[in-house]
């Protein structure tokens, strides 16, 4: 493993790329979808992970070079499909369309007693959607969209690049896609007012949704610094979180240095300095932080004030 990452650390992404057609050749199979998409599936136990990403993420930050939680996912012994987009596309190409189209139909996720759809932003927008693809299965999506079409959204500011993108062809919207699915965890914040209203449209008793707060768009990577993204990921597949495992989980939030100091923003927003000076104290009864001994004792100076 070593060896293999030293080696991939050396690859210009060219070479990366050859090398990766190459090892899902080995591995299972490997597909570039028209210029915009590639797929790379590793063959596992009778449980498969597909995985929603960029591509460019998947070179430039991920260690092994490899899709999403691929050491993780194959530590378990499951299979891997990993969709890759070459640029910010929603994955709203008919190359992709097609793709799922032709798995679907040839009985691919039939093979597997479970399928499980994981993504998260754009990536969970696409684990929603194509997961009609696979009826039945399980879909795990942190702060999906549910469309960027203009007359469905049009109050959607964000991924103005993807705009002109067909979202009413096949696998279009993704609430409606969602519908085949046997259950659904969509994880969001209810403060984030656009990721908010995306979660107003998801609806039906199979869908699971779970309240981030205080983390924004950024879940996943929030998890993954708390430590939890894996435990989370595994009792969705599995079928065992349910809310009261997930809240306790997500305590772990109380020491997460990124969290902290988003709070501490927001209340410096607010004005609040007697909640300013309860919030300071606790945080410097348990960690260094200069920000927190500043806010402190602004907050107690403004206090003495009043």
């Amino acid at each position: 493993m070593v060896e293999r990452q030293q080696n991939l650390a050396d690859m210009n992404q060219s070479e990366w790329r050859t090398w990766l057609a190459d090892f899902g050749a080995e591995n299972g199979f490997h597909e570039e979808l028209g210029p915009d998409h590639t797929a790379l599936f590793v063959q596992g136990n009778s449980t498969l992970i597909v995985t929603f990403e960029n591509l460019d993420h998947v070179f430039e930050r991920s260690e092994s070079k490899l899709p999403w939680g691929f050491d993780f996912v194959r530590s378990r012994g499951w299979s891997i499909l990993g969709l890759m987009a070459h640029d910010w596309t929603w994955y709203r190409d008919g190359n992709v369309h097609d793709f799922f189209d032709r798995l679907r139909d040839e009985g691919f996720f039939a093979k597997f007693e479970k399928v499980v759809f994981y993504g998260a932003s754009m990536g969970g927008y696409a684990a929603c959607a194509f997961a009609a693809a696979a009826p039945g299965s399980t879909v795990i999506a942190i702060s999906p969209q549910a469309t960027l079409d203009r007359t469905v959204a049009s109050w959607e500011t964000r991924y103005r690049k993807a705009w002109v993108r067909d979202f009413e062809d096949r696998y279009g919207y993704a609430p409606d896609m969602l519908q085949s699915a046997q259950k659904a965890y969509l994880f969001y914040d209810p403060l984030a007012p656009l990721d908010a209203m995306h979660m107003a449209l998801f609806r039906g008793d199979h869908i699971n949704k779970l309240k981030c707060r205080f983390l924004g768009h950024r879940i996943a990577s929030a998890m993954q610094g708390m430590g939890i993204l894996k435990p989370v990921v595994e009792g969705c597949v599995d079928g065992s979180l349910g809310p009261a495992e997930f809240y306790r989980l997500l305590r772990n939030r109380r020491e997460f240095p990124r969290y902290l100091k988003d709070l501490l923003l927001r209340l410096d927003q607010l004005n609040r300095p007697g909640l300013m000076v309860l919030y300071c104290e606790y945080v410097l009864a348990r960690r260094r932080g200069p920000a927190f001994r500043k806010r402190l004792n602004q907050a107690r100076k403004q206090l003495e004030k009043r």
